[in-house]
Parts: structure tokens; C-alpha cells; sequence
């Protein structure tokens, strides 16, 4: 059995619930395109999409904010101008 869908004017479309169910798909999960040999498929997407969010926030927070970060960052680089000017 083929299972069909169609473009909206977004270029959206419905995947059909057989094919989500042998994906393994549901609501918010990202796809890829991949195309080979003249052949498109699509794949879920599977792990992170940032490899490094996983560690965010594992450092906790810097006391100063994000303005002595900038200045911490340019005195370590040497830098005199601003780091809003460059």
C-alpha cells in the first residue's frame, strides 16, 4: 500500500500515521532530506541538534554577567576597543 500526502502552499505536509508509527515519529521530532542517487528519503533526526547543550548551564553563572565576561574576554585577547565596536 502506498501512503500518499500533499503539499500545502506552505510546502507543508501530513506524514501518515503508518509511516510516523515504523519511524518511530512524533509531535516536535525533526527530519532530514537525503538524497541519493536521484532518490530523496527522509530520516528522523536522531540525538542532539547542539552537541554542546547538553552541557549548558553546567558551569553555573558568571558572577559579573555578560559585560565582565566581554571585558574578562578582551583582556585576556589584549584588546583595548570595546567589544561592542569590533
Amino acid at each position: 500500500m502506498k501512503n500518499m500526502a500533499t503539499v500545502t502552499s506552505k510546502g507543508q505536509i501530513t506524514v501518515p500515521l503508518a509511516v510516523r508509527s515504523r519511524l518511530g515519529l512524533k509531535e516536535g521530532d525533526r527530519v532530514e532530506f537525503v538524497t541519493e542517487g536521484g532518490r530523496t528519503m527522509f530520516q528522523p533526526v536522531r540525538g542532539e541538534e547542539n552537541p554542546f547543550a547538553r552541557y549548558a548551564g553546567a558551569l553555573g553563572t558568571f558572577p559579573g554577567g555578560r559585560s565582565e565576561i566581554k571585558a574578562w574576554i578582551n583582556e585576556l585577547r589584549d584588546d583595548d576597543e570595546p567589544a561592542g565596536k569590533r
